[in-house]
């Protein structure tokens, strides 16, 4: 009876530890993709503001008008 009394007892005190570490991780990947949607936007960002710079030679060659590449540049970081 002191085997089962004792694996009991360790499984009740694992029970806490485990559930936080849960919450833990739980916040770690909530964390983690906000920082990985943040580095999507600003990524799509400067890519945005990448087209403004670019010359109308540039643009031509990658098949984008001047007017297309301002509307796109000038959109909102969540767009």
């Amino acid at each position: 009876m002191d085997t089962i009394e004792t694996i009991r007892c360790a499984g009740i005190e694992l029970v806490g530890p485990s559930s936080r570490r849960g919450f833990v991780g739980r916040i770690v990947h909530v964390v983690r993709s906000l920082a990985r949607w943040i580095d999507v936007l600003i990524e799509r960002r400067r890519g945005r503001l990448a087209l403004l710079e670019m010359t109308d030679e540039q643009l031509r060659d990658i098949g984008v008008s001047r007017d297309d590449a301002h509307r796109e540049g000038i959109r909102r970081l969540w767009d």
